[in-house]
């Protein structure tokens, strides 16, 4: 029963996500359920299959594909914090560009975190599948977190082709100073941060980062430290 589990998981967490994005189905409840409302039932669904996967992975029989190291450890402790800095950053900001981010108040001159990368929330993601993909080597959390990564690097082209589609003739203007690839705009010369990074979201990663090690153990089961 633990791969079957372990199947049925992972149909359900791709079938809430997928089935909802399509255009027809998503107007058809935003209709009946109000844009909060969808917001709200989506995300209680979502974190709710996501809990059901991790536990599954953690129930299905292990199958070892490479053995852990001290170093992949230091390496996802590196990666976390990264991880955790840009989730804070992107969620609420001024950001029509990518998902997470708020519509108005976007000054496509000075983009903000969506001057350090066009997607912060799927780049946070990505780094939080890699680090516990690198740190867990049986097979089922190869296929969980290898496939959180992979649907992280589709899903910031395929973004892009949505949000052009929406934004139209508004798209070059508004992603001008803007680089899919982390730091790319402001490597290139593009873009440069005018103001100071917020200190109250800079407090709110830390306090986060340091409820994730103190919490890790516990909920997960495992230390992250190396």
């Amino acid at each position: 029963m633990g791969w079957w589990n372990f199947a049925a998981a992972f149909a359900a967490f791709f079938a809430s996500h997928a089935i909802p994005a399509l255009p027809g189905v998503k107007r058809w409840l935003k209709t009946r359920l109000g844009r909060s409302g969808y917001g709200v039932l989506f995300s209680l669904l979502s974190t709710a299959i996501l809990i059901w996967l991790i536990m599954a992975a953690a129930g299905a029989p292990w199958v070892d594909v490479w053995y852990q190291y001290p170093w992949m450890r230091w390496a996802a402790n590196i990666a976390m914090p990264c991880a955790i800095l840009l989730a804070v950053f992107a969620i609420g900001a001024p950001n029509p560009l990518s998902f997470g981010g708020r519509r108005h108040g976007f000054d496509p001159d000075h983009p903000g975190i969506a001057g350090v990368t066009r997607h912060p929330l799927l780049w946070a993601l990505l780094l939080w599948s890699l680090a516990h993909l690198l740190v867990n080597g049986d097979l089922a959390h190869v296929i969980l977190f290898g496939a959180f990564a992979g649907f992280c690097i589709a899903g910031m082209p395929m973004l892009d082709a949505r949000k052009k589609c929406e934004l139209g003739k508004d798209w070059d203007r508004m992603a001008a100073r803007t680089a899919n690839l982390p730091l790319a705009a402001w490597l290139s010369g593009r873009w440069r941060p005018v103001t100071a990074p917020s200190v109250a979201r800079l407090l709110i990663a830390a306090a986060v980062w340091a409820a994730v090690l103190a919490a890790h153990p516990h909920v997960i089961g495992v230390s992250p430290l190396p």
